[in-house]
Order: structure tokens, then sequence, then C-alpha cells
């Protein structure tokens, strides 16, 4: 069981580091996985309820609801995200 962690602590210093710069490099692959479905679930929603006959180009209206929907959609996420973060902050502290 402590194999491990005494053959990767073995390293010393520069083992914690690469462990590090891996965490590092998962967040923001992670991060980019979710700008990315935040990108397709805003355009998939914002799509279908803004374009009833699809064409070439959007006319004003269309344009106007896809920039609100748009607008409001992100407003949303954001709301969420900040709950989300603060709850898991008040969870850690309790720790």
């Amino acid at each position: 069981m402590d194999g491990f962690g005494s053959d990767f602590s073995a390293g010393g210093s520069g083992g914690k580091m690469d462990t590090g710069t891996i965490m590092e490099q998962v967040k923001v692959q992670i991060a980019v996985a979710n700008a990315q479905e935040l990108l397709q679930r805003m355009t998939d929603k914002c799509f279908k309820k803004c374009i009833g006959k699809p064409g070439s180009t959007l006319d004003n209206s269309e344009q106007k609801c896809i920039a609100m929907c748009m607008d409001r959609y992100m407003d949303s996420w954001n709301i969420v995200s900040r709950t989300y973060n603060s709850r898991l902050q008040k969870e850690r502290a309790r720790m």
C-alpha cells in the first residue's frame, strides 16, 4: 500500500512539482471542457427557442432573441456557479 506513495515520493520535490503541474493541467482541461459544454448547451437551447425556420440569414427578431437568450443563459450560469462555489467553500470550512 505504501508502494505507490513511496515510489512516487522517492523522486523528492521534483515528483511533487510534477504532480502539481499535472493537477493544474487537469484543472485547465476540465475548465475548457466545461466552457465547451456551456457553449454547446447554450447554442442548442437558444437556437431551438429563437429560430423557427432556419435559413441562410437571421432576421432582426431572431438576432435579438438569440442575444437575449444567450445573455440570460450566461447570467443564470454565473449565478448557479457562484452559489455552488460558495456552498463548496462553506462545506470545506466545516471540515
